[in-house]
């Protein structure tokens, strides 16, 4: 082995500019349908970080993959150029956002080659520029024409660090934090720009089961997200209890305040609900709150909406009970939310746990009013009263199931679901009503860098006008290194004309959300210099949708959600075929070191430039990738990249020998065809393991289970160098399985393998090779592997249990054939007396009691019998594997069929458990 590793630097570099040299990644403009394999494109950072390279290589190595299977393949790249850290940094540095974001795309680019992924980077796209910019504008215009976009004043996040809006997608934690800084996040009162994205919240919702290439956290995270819950409305009347005064001096009348429409998803319950409670924020509290100082307090400085325990405080007020006429007392709770239902809701303290809590805490009554329905009565719509059940215990915790209504006067004896529509249809009030979670997207941010918003205000009577698709892209003017919000300083720029009246007019000063962005970027990617159209309609159609995403999971409720709305919409209003941008999802884990995520405020990140020139590229792409499935967390470890560089290095060692000595003539034979020359069995168990290797690698790649294609491919490495070592090796057998090590390595470590096939003497890239073929299938190859290691671990109990040191010799004994035919019999077997029906055939009736004792041991295994190899081919696999037990045990080995062998031994053989004798 070379001691100090193949030259890295020479090769990566080497290779990376023949296929730059060849435009070995275009994607011509005339392909039909080619497999679109796309990497969320980055933040320009200023430098890739191991969970970018992580991500990258995944996308990268799937690309090559498709490539080698013979598809046309799309692999683009791109930068999601605007946001808030470029406007910060440039802040800092005396600079503009655009110049700073230009600088870490150059930078990250270099890196990104240097990584040798392979991106079509003619279809390169930068967010920030107006000629990808004006398409945002445009698409905002047509979301107008619409009826998709609406500004409203509205209660919005506030950012007091960042001084901007942020959607509730970017507000994080328990604690209420911005997603970008960790500022704690404020409520404040603006007037903003909103994209309709509720419009198509049922079919955003709908359309997840038909997802069936994302993972099922994710989808389900989108579901939660869009939170839809049918039920019903009704009204209850609040007001102050006759008691009260509040101050106000005796003889005044008690205040009321009208009927508060509730949400409950639960209306059968309603004979139960024993207080009502209000949202913190709720038009009443806050009035409340202005006259009373324990509710002042309670809002303004105990409220904790994320706390563990439901907190609240009495109110004077009462609501009555639309159902019963009964007055129950009000509580402000912060366990009400103001965006859920309707910020106000009856509370059933027995059937539900948070009314639970409260109503403990409160010291307020808990009265069941849904009984579990009896294990014997089918029909739960009894006459009313009649064998009504025994109402549950509610002492310790609330009964939430559905069940049968009790102390519910005339609607007592009815089932929840036949309740719940009756009392919707008495109540006078009551509605059925279907809520969501989902709120409309606010994209309005008071910040410089980011997509103007193509509206003027006109200073006469014409209002907000869109900005004619013929004036568009409004661009950016020069930045304003400025508190608050930029373009508010920007007086010349802000200053306009009304394009429907003419008069003066004040441009919009907010831009829009980033993600507004990346909620259509894959599209421009198809025809990515078009400029007349976002998008080549035509082209889109036959490329889309993304048949492989891959990204991080904390984009499931913002980037994906919006990027189903807007193809959505693209697809209502604009001709898009496909109503989903991304067929098949993955979301890759974290690079962590030690067990924590890598970050700089940390201090525990690893340079992937370091990397790189130290043991490079590929040994990164390939630690990473064998390390663990993609989409699991795994740890950063240096020896493990030290081991992967040996591997490599071996590798090399292994090719060049051979193309050195040229054994086999480097390059004579097709790869994929064995010449006449005879081989022994230990050239058919390295020509049996090839195929192996081949079966099983092609699957995982399919799958994107890389680690374990790459084990399949290490091992195969493993077997070649044992081969060569234990005996001549078959020169055709030995040169084509470094060929196909070479393939099956080449969609994560591209650079040494193209080295490694030139030196096989092959032509054109490695990356345009043809996948390898295999003659056997998968599980043809894992029953003799099974077999093998099976066979070899009794070989090493029994010599261990019988202390044996030095062998003689070892005898392998296969099954005869008619135990092959009973096992077979019984896999597929329904029979009950599965004895009786072996015994119907014959020739295993003529056993006699080893027919009767082996049928017996299948009867008790049933549920665990599995079919084995035939008898021959058994007897084939273990003779061709014999050399790996000799050279371990350093004895000869003699497999035999059972004609050939002694009774004794034969007796105790079984299919896929071969008899095993040892001479001493």
């Amino acid at each position: 082995m070379s001691q100090e590793g193949y030259d890295h630097t020479a090769v990566e570099e080497r290779w990376q500019g023949a296929w730059d040299d060849a435009a070995a990644y275009r994607t011509p403009d005339d392909v039909d349908d080619p497999t679109y394999v796309l990497g969320m494109y980055p933040y320009p950072s200023g430098k890739l970080h191991m969970g970018h390279v992580r991500n990258y290589t995944i996308t990268d190595a799937y690309a090559r993959y498709r490539r080698m299977r013979g598809d046309d393949v799309l692999h683009p790249m791109g930068w999601d150029a605007f946001g808030l850290p470029a406007e910060n940094a440039a802040k800092e540095r005396d600079t503009n956002p655009r110049d700073w974001t230009m600088d870490c795309i150059d930078t990250m680019k270099g890196q990104m080659k240097s990584m040798g992924f392979g991106y079509d980077w003619e279809r390169e796209i930068t967010t920030c520029t107006p000629e990808y910019y004006r398409w945002n504008q445009w698409l905002f215009r047509r979301f107008h024409e619409e009826e998709l976009v609406e500004r409203r004043d509205a209660d919005v996040n506030w950012c007091p660090s960042c001084e901007t809006v942020l959607a509730d997608e970017q507000v994080e934690g328990d604690a209420e934090l911005c997603w970008r800084c960790d500022t704690p996040v404020e409520d404040r009162e603006l007037e903003q720009w909103f994209l309709r994205i509720t419009e198509y919240a049922d079919e955003l919702l709908e359309a997840i089961d038909d997802l069936t290439g994302w993972p099922n956290s994710v989808r389900q995270m989108q579901r939660n997200w869009i939170g839809r819950q049918y039920g019903t409305t009704l009204d209850f009347q609040i007001g102050e209890a006759r008691s009260a005064s509040n101050g106000r001096g005796e003889g005044t009348e008690p205040r009321e305040y009208g009927p508060v429409e509730a949400f409950t998803t639960r209306v059968d319950t309603i004979h139960g609900a024993t207080f009502f409670a209000l949202a913190p924020d709720h038009p009443i509290s806050e009035e409340l709150a202005a006259e009373d100082d324990a509710v002042h307090e309670f809002v303004h400085h105990e409220a904790d909406p994320e706390g563990d325990e439901p907190n609240g405080v009495a109110t004077d007020l009462t609501a009555t009970n639309p159902a019963t006429g009964e007055e129950i007392p009000v509580f402000v709770a912060d366990f009400v939310l103001s965006d859920v239902g309707t910020g106000a809701l009856m509370a059933v303290p027995a059937h539900d746990e948070r009314d639970h809590a409260f109503a403990e805490k409160m010291g307020v009554e808990i009265r069941p009013v849904i009984a579990p329905k009896p294990d014997d009565r089918n029909d739960p719509t009894t006459a009313n009263g009649e064998s009504l059940p025994d109402a549950p215990d509610v002492s310790d915790s609330a009964f939430t199931d559905d069940g049968v209504l009790i102390n519910s006067g005339e609607y007592d004896g009815i089932d929840s679901e036949t309740a719940r529509e009756r009392l919707t249809e008495d109540i006078e009030s009551a509605a059925e009503s279907t809520q969501y979670q989902l709120r409309d997207w606010g994209i309005s941010r008071q910040r410089y860098w980011g997509t103007p918003i193509p509206v003027v205000h006109c200073h006469d009577d014409c209002g907000s006008v869109l900005v004619p698709e013929e004036d568009l892209p409004v661009e950016l003017p020069e930045f304003i290194n400025t508190t608050g919000n930029p373009l508010d300083a920007a007086e010349e720029w802000k200053e306009t004309t009304c394009p429907e009246c003419g008069g003066p007019a004040t441009r919009e000063t907010d831009t829009m959300d980033t993600f507004v962005d990346s909620s259509w970027y894959f599209l421009r990617y198809v025809s990515p210099d078009l400029d007349d159209a976002p998008f080549d309609l035509g082209r889109a159609n036959d490329w889309m949708p993304v048949d492989q995403y891959v990204g991080g999971i904390e984009h499931a409720v913002m980037h994906l959600l919006y990027s189903r709305f807007v193809t959505k919409t693209i697809a209502d209003h604009e001709g898009l075929d496909h109503r989903e941008p991304f067929t098949n999802l993955l979301a890759q884990g974290m690079v962590q070191l030690e067990g924590e995520k890598m970050s700089k405020s940390k201090g525990n990140t690893v340079s992937p430039q370091r990397i790189v020139e130290e043991y490079g590229a590929d040994t990164a792409r390939l630690f990473m990738m064998q390390a663990a499935q993609p989409e699991r967390d795994f740890d950063w470890s240096e020896e493990g990249v030290k081991s992967t560089y040996r591997f490599l290095t071996r590798l090399s060692d292994l090719v060049e020998e051979h193309a050195a000595g040229d054994p086999g003539g480097a390059g004579s034979a097709d790869a994929d065809s064995d010449s006449d020359t005879e081989r022994d069995t230990v050239d058919e168990y390295v020509a049996n393991e090839i195929d192996a290797a081949v079966a099983i690698a092609g699957t995982e790649y399919e799958e994107l289970t890389f680690n374990v294609a790459l084990r399949e491919a290490q091992d195969l490495v493993g077997t070649l160098r044992s081969y060569r070592e234990h005996a001549e090796p078959h020169p055709e057998t030995y040169e084509r399985g470094l060929d196909v090590a070479v393939r099956l390595l080449a969609p994560v470590v591209p650079h040494l393998a193209e080295e490694l096939w030139e030196t096989l003497g092959r032509d054109r890239f490695v990356a345009e090779a043809d996948w390898p073929s295999a003659s056997a299938d998968r599980e043809t190859v894992e029953k003799r592997r099974r077999l093998v290691t099976n066979t070899r671990e009794d070989v090493r109990d029994i010599i261990d249990v019988a202390g044996i040191e030095d062998p003689e010799r070892i005898d392998v004994v296969v099954a005869p054939d008619w135990k092959y035919d009973a096992l077979s019999i019984a896999v597929d077997s329904e029979a009950d007396n599965l004895i009786s029906e072996l015994m119907g055939e014959s020739h295993i009736r003529e056993q006699g009691d080893d027919a009767a004792s082996y049928g017996q041991d299948l009867q008790a295994n049933r549920e665990a019998l599995q079919e084995t190899l035939s008898g021959d081919e058994e007897y084939d696999a273990l003779r061709a594997a014999a050399w790996l037990i000799e050279r371990e045990f350093d004895a000869p080995v003699r497999v035999e069929r059972a004609a050939d062998a002694d009774d004794a031994v034969v007796s105790k053989a079984e299919p896929g458990r071969p008899a095993i004798d040892i001479v001493e």
